[in-house]
């Protein structure tokens, strides 16, 4: 009975305590949006950036954000240099490489791209009818963050 109480309690204490952030494909954008309107916030990285990295260790597991993330918005996870195609908004976007084993892909070019170039970590925010609301692309902190998503929910 005791090792069934320890369960239930750490179980409850883990899935209450610990969500994790739900990350969507924009392949099922679409479809969600007909379910619920909601806001995209797309998070676009690469792996070598160390203020991409730096936001997906902090920002990224900050409790309050992902619940405000999971409850209020669909959230994409964009790898920049990533190679998989991509159908989104009625058109497929592909890795475009510039060079041997390096390239950036044409959504995170499309998303991203401000003033004539891509600086990341970009966060890129559409509306439901996928049209860009607000583009930043510089490191936020959990706290920036927090009062940027309180904005974005009104």
């Amino acid at each position: 009975m005791k090792k069934l109480f320890l369960f239930i309690l750490f179980f409850g204490i883990t899935s209450a305590g610990f969500c994790q952030l739900k990350s969507h494909s924009f392949e099922a954008i679409d479809s969600l949006q007909q379910i619920q309107k909601r806001k995209i916030i797309v998070f676009i990285h690469t792996d070598w950036c160390q203020f991409c990295q730096r936001m997906k260790n902090t920002t990224f597991k900050n409790q309050e954000i992902i619940q405000k993330l999971n409850s209020d918005f669909y959230f994409v996870d964009l790898n920049a240099e990533g190679k998989r195609d991509i159908k989104f908004n009625n058109h497929i976007f592909k890795f475009q490489p510039t060079g041997n084993n390096v390239g950036v892909h044409e959504l995170a070019l499309q998303l991203g791209t401000m003033n004539n170039q891509i600086v990341y970590p970009v966060l890129c925010v559409l509306n439901d009818k996928n049209e860009i609301l607000f583009q930043y692309n510089n490191y936020l902190s959990s706290k920036d963050f927090k009062q940027l998503l309180e904005k974005l929910k009104e």
